[in-house]
């Protein structure tokens, strides 16, 4: 009897002393062992680390930031390396906003400019424009420079700084912000859709309404 209770107490011990081993090959050869099994589940807890959003890193964001190209003249890469007219210019979205620009004369005075914040109208928000209205105001040379030199503002705005502020334009106007995280507004209906990106001289936030000074 004593006998084969020592048996079956070996065959114990060495099953106890095989499995650690077993596992551990199971592991090496490709498959999850118990330990790796379970950080799968542990990276999917809602306990987990939220992501750093972009504006916290500096990097541009918001929806319309997708459709920039990744590469070359027009990707953000790109367009930091040239003054902001320059870098608008090859944006397809500002094309609109670039034909203003140069009918206005304002193109060396963007480009030589130190330190500014753009809030560059998408060729969308100049298309709520009626067109005849557009027309009208791309041929008076006085009220496009007003309207344009309106969304300039004579520093660098930080998204943190778009939180609730008032800031004066060149065009001698103040423009009101206000908004949290990635989503933020300019005078309370013109919506930042791709914001802080930069450029050699200037901080751009695309915006999808073109603003109007009183």
């Amino acid at each position: 009897m004593n006998t084969l209770r020592f048996r079956r107490t070996a065959v114990t011990v060495a099953a106890a002393a095989v499995l650690p081993f077993a596992l551990a090959a199971c592991s090496d050869s490709g498959e999850y062992s118990a330990a790796d099994s379970a950080a799968p589940a542990a990276a999917a807890t809602p306990g987990g680390a939220d992501p750093v959003p972009a504006t916290a890193m500096g990097q541009p964001f918001g929806p319309a930031c997708a459709g920039v190209p990744k590469e070359g003249a027009g990707s953000f890469d790109g367009m930091a390396k040239d003054p902001v007219a320059t870098a608008a210019s090859n944006n397809p979205a500002l094309s609109t906003l670039v034909t203003a620009v140069k009918k206005a004369g304002l193109v060396d005075t963007l480009n030589n400019a130190k330190d500014i914040t753009v809030f560059a109208p998408t060729n969308a928000a100049f298309a709520k424009i009626p067109k005849a209205d557009l027309d009208k105001v791309l041929a008076d040379k006085a009220t496009l420079t007003k309207i344009l030199t309106y969304h300039v503002v004579g520093q660098k705005l930080t998204p943190e700084q778009l939180a609730n502020g008032s800031y004066a334009t060149l065009e001698k106007g103040q423009v009101t912000t206000a908004g949290s995280g990635e989503s933020y507004k300019v005078n309370g209906t013109s919506a930042v859709v791709c914001g802080n990106v930069p450029t050699a001289n200037a901080t751009v936030y695309i915006v999808d309404t073109v603003l109007m000074p009183k």
